[in-house]
This record gives C-alpha cells, structure tokens and sequence, in this order.
C-alpha cells in the first residue's frame, strides 16, 4: 500500500472574488500554460480570449511535439510538452527524426523552466499526468487548478471585474442546466470518445468507441439543423467543447484516430457550425493548425514511425457560413454579448490567411522526410 506522501496530488482549487478566498481574483497574478495541440487547453484559452482577459492572466504556449523530459537520466523515459522560444532551432521527435519550427510557442517567462512536468513537480504533483491546461499562481509559486471545464467556469466567471468582456457570459443562469445536460452527452460521446477509437487496445474497443463516436455526431448533426448553437441562438462552454473537437477532426483524428467513416465536412450541419464558431474572434483565434497537426502527428512516433506530417486540404473552417441568416444573430439579453462576438470585418480576412498559412506550413513538412 502507497503511503500518504505517495499519493497523486490533485490540483482543484478556485480563483474567487471571496474575501476569504486562498486564491483571490487579482490581475497579473495567474499564468496560464497551454498547447494549442491540445483541446482541453484551447477550451480555455478560448474563454480567456473572449472575456478579454490577456491583460489580467499571462499566456505560455509550449512546443506541439514531445520531448523527454529528463535527456539526461536514461531510465527516466517520460516525453511531454516543452516551452521553447519562437526563435529557437526546430525540435526533433522522440525518435530523432524530423525537425519541427518553434512558429507560435511561448516560453515560460514566470518560472523559466523547460518542460511542463517541471510545473507539477514545483508544485508537489506526485504520480499524475503531467497535462495542460495548467492555471498557475505566481505568488503561492503553485498550481491552482489543472482541470478544463473548471478552469473556463473561472474565466468566465471570477475575473469579471477585470475583463474587457465582462458581458460575455458562457454559463448563463438560465442555461446552465441545458448546457449541463449537453455536456453530459457531448463530453463522452464525442470529445473522448476519439481518444476510445485512437487509444483502443483491441479491435472490439475500437469498434465500440467507433460506433459510440458517429452516434454522437449524428445526433449533433440532427440538433444542429434545428437550432443554431447547441442550446438554442447563445454560445455557451459547451459550444466551445464541441468546437475544440470538430475542428481537429478532418486534419487529425480522421488519419491518426482511425475515425475514418465520415469527414467533419461531410455533416452539413457541423461543418457551418464550425465555420460560425471559428469567425468569432476568442475562438477561432485558438486555431493554429500546424500546432494541432504537428502534436498529433509528430508526438507519438510509436503510431507514426516516420513522423510525417499529412498535407491536408482546403481550410474549409475559414470559409462563411449562413447559420446567422438561418437562425438570426441571437437575441439573449439584447443581443450584447453575441453582437460583439459577431463583429467580424478585421477578423475574418485575418483568420482565412492564417489557416492558409498554417496549411501551407503541414503541407510543406508532411511532403518532407523530416520527423
């Protein structure tokens, strides 16, 4: 039996506007790590971008392919995310090939260190995945909180008083019990369960997740065509969910996943979905492309031994959508919130160059035998 000290160190405090409160809403005193491979990360991201919080919560943005941990101990084999500098020279995989351009990372500026491991082990984290996203505290030099959705719900919520958008409110009360019950159905049936089909151990555990994962779409696909967002004309948390998931889908869970039986595009109905979620500004502003490539396709040689990078096709995300004109431009609270998140002309040029950017870039390293 493991004795106490043994024990995993779970990290699920809260920022909160209490007098009281161990961790009290203040600006400048919480960082946010993230990898924008990473679904459950960009969840959060999303949400600190649209309550425009940059200013009040630091960002750092690790590498999209692992690398070990401790290179110097050789029986110490753990591989996880690193921080490096934009400018820094490419990174190799685990399994020395390729060499992966640092474009878009953010190094640890609070803390200075090199992986994200190091975090948990600065904060006592014994026996656990050493994950993102991370919400760090710079004055107790700790972990606050390391779990997604309780991370959005204090973007959203503790940090009103600072944020730029304090009207954007992703877990309304008069919602919060049909974005409950969607997140019910959304969490497991599509968000894991890509992970059920790319992590199977056996062909009736794939066939399970497989299945379980198309039922879950078609049922979206269905509720979609009805209903602009996924619980009636406001963007909630659980929008950005299943957003964070769709949007990877096409370009990497299709191949690496094995979740072959339909593209995201091929869904009438998701597919204008994600093209409305992906023009608002704090969302699609989370959409690096190469990053999501690059950590599905180059972080775990053991499934792609050569570690090449699929081209891909068209950034049909970044293309407009009709859902507004189907559905209108929401009407909750006067429309505040989602006139704002709908003010597109500067934004919308911007994110269609950068898919195609980020496009060109996987495409030019899946055709080279790099990584």
């Amino acid at each position: 039996m493991a004795s106490g000290a043994d024990k995993p160190v779970v990290f699920r405090d809260f920022v909160s506007t209490a007098p009281d409160a161990r961790f009290k809403t203040e600006a400048g005193r919480y960082h946010l790590y993230v990898s924008l491979t990473c679904p459950f990360a960009c969840r959060c991201l999303a949400v600190l971008y649209m309550k425009g919080l940059e200013h009040v919560i630091g960002v750092s943005v690790t590498h999209p392919t692992f690398q070990r941990t401790r290179p110097n101990d050789h029986e110490d084999t753990h591989c996880g995310w690193a921080f490096v500098k934009p400018t820094d020279p490419p990174l190799a995989a685990t399994n020395g090939k390729g060499a992966f351009p640092c474009t878009g990372c953010v190094p640890d500026t609070v803390n200075g260190v090199k992986f994200v491991r190091d975090l948990y082990e600065m904060a006592g984290g014994k026996k656990v995945t050493f994950s993102v996203p991370v919400l760090w505290d710079k004055q107790e030099k700790t972990i606050v909180n390391n779990e997604s959705p309780e991370i959005m719900r204090m973007l959203n919520n503790a940090f009103n008083a600072l944020a730029k958008h304090p009207e954007v409110d992703l877990y309304p009360e008069a919602l919060q019990s049909t974005i409950d019950d969607s997140a019910a159905w959304v969490g497991p049936h599509i968000n894991m369960a890509v992970y059920k089909c790319g992590f199977a151990a056996d062909q009736a555990a794939y066939d399970a997740g497989f299945k379980d994962l198309f039922s879950g779409l078609d049922r979206a696909e269905a509720l979609l065509g009805g209903r602009r967002y996924l619980t009636g004309d406001t963007v909630t948390e659980v929008d950005i969910k299943l957003f964070m998931t769709l949007i990877r889908f096409d370009e990497a869970y299709f191949l690496c996943y094995k979740t072959n039986k339909k593209l995201i595009r091929d869904y009438p109905n998701l597919c204008n979905y994600v093209r409305d979620l992906y023009h608002i500004p704090g969302i699609g502003r989370t959409v690096d492309m190469y990053h999501i490539k690059a950590g599905y396709f180059t972080s775990k040689p053991d499934m792609n031994p050569n570690v090449i990078i699929p081209g891909g096709g068209e950034a049909w995300w970044a293309q407009p959508h009709d859902r507004a004109d189907k559905f209108g431009a929401g009407r909750r609270g006067g429309g505040g919130a989602l006139r704002w998140l709908q003010r597109l002309p500067e934004w919308a040029p911007h994110a269609a160059a950068s898919a195609a950017a980020a496009l060109a870039v996987g495409a030019a390293l899946g055709s080279s035998r790099r990584r």
